[in-house]
């Protein structure tokens, strides 16, 4: 069976709600596998990106893990299991972990996150493909209002 097409009409009346839920999860998918084919996880990335001076910490030092995950709360997933991510990036050398829990981020660890780092432009590319800028800023802009309608601020 063919999807017949849906007009616009209808497409207004569509739930917002549904559409960018379908579009988080396939955007979300879509980025881990990729991720996951160059052999990390984004997880992993993000751990690297919070403990990292040059990127999200403010002074580069160490965290715990309820540190991190309290960093992390507005993206993480619930089925990440930052310990099991954190384990995996001290087998890689790329963190170490002080007498008080702390994750630091060593010399290895900041080379893999700029590596890593490398990946994004090409992830986006692909995202986008068929999208251009000026169609993506209103899609962004048409999202933050809904949020504002909600009463909820734009952070």
């Amino acid at each position: 069976m063919t999807a017949q097409p849906t007009s616009d009409a209808e497409l207004a009346g569509q739930p917002a709600a549904y559409w960018t839920g379908v579009a988080y999860e396939a955007l979300i998918a879509y980025t881990r596998a990729q991720q996951a084919e160059k052999g990390y996880t984004q997880p992993q990335f993000w751990l690297l990106r919070n403990l990292s001076r040059n990127d999200i910490s403010p002074d580069g030092q160490g965290m715990t893990l309820a540190a991190l995950q309290a960093a992390m709360s507005s993206y993480i997933r619930a089925e990440d299991n930052l310990e099991a991510e954190a384990e995996a990036l001290l087998e890689r050398g790329w963190l170490t972990r002080d007498a008080q829990h702390r994750f630091w981020l060593t010399d290895a660890g900041e080379q893999a996150r700029v590596d890593l780092a490398r990946n994004a432009p090409a992830i986006r590319a692909a995202l986008h493909r068929g999208i251009d800028d000026a169609d993506y800023v209103t899609t962004v802009k048409v999202l933050q209002q809904l949020i504002r309608n909600t009463g909820k601020p734009i952070t």
